[in-house]
């Protein structure tokens, strides 16, 4: 009768398993390799949750933003310019654009605030802005949420 590790040997096959002791302990380095994972899942799985919640707290707060664009004005006269506006808002929100009418030279000749209260997310508005020498353009300065 023949020892059955012999016959591996004769037969030119390999054995099943390498000896002990040969690579290194593989169950620490499994061990260690899943830990490594599962602090790199916790991680990025924070960071997802902080990015949705980032992302949700921004489209709550965004329906009170304002915001406009000075399409073109025109000039009427030596005492006024009217300037067309394109305003951006929440429907319940109140905003309040500060247009300026300017100089050749730059100076500030007129300025003034528009309030829109309109229950409409967007909208179109002619303004006046009464002038104290004739301009030479108009600029919108900025829009924001009315205070009332």
């Amino acid at each position: 009768m023949t020892d059955v590790s012999q016959a591996d040997s004769r037969d030119g096959t390999a054995p099943q398993s390498p000896p002990p002791g040969r690579y290194g302990d593989t169950a620490a380095r499994d061990a260690r390799a899943d830990r490594r994972l599962k602090i790199l899942g916790a991680v990025l799985g924070t960071a997802f949750l902080a990015m949705i919640g980032w992302f949700g707290y921004a489209h709550i707060t965004s329906g009170n933003e304002i915001s406009a664009e000075l399409i073109k004005f025109q000039i009427t006269s030596d005492e006024e310019v009217r300037a067309h506006l394109e305003v951006r808002k929440g429907e319940s929100v109140t905003g309040v654009c500060t247009v300026r009418a300017l100089t050749t030279d730059k100076a500030e000749v007129g300025r003034r605030e528009f309030t829109f209260d309109q229950p409409v997310k967007r909208l179109d508005e002619i303004v006046s802005i009464r002038t104290t020498a004739r301009a030479g353009s108009a600029q919108l300065i900025g829009c924001r949420p009315s205070d009332r």
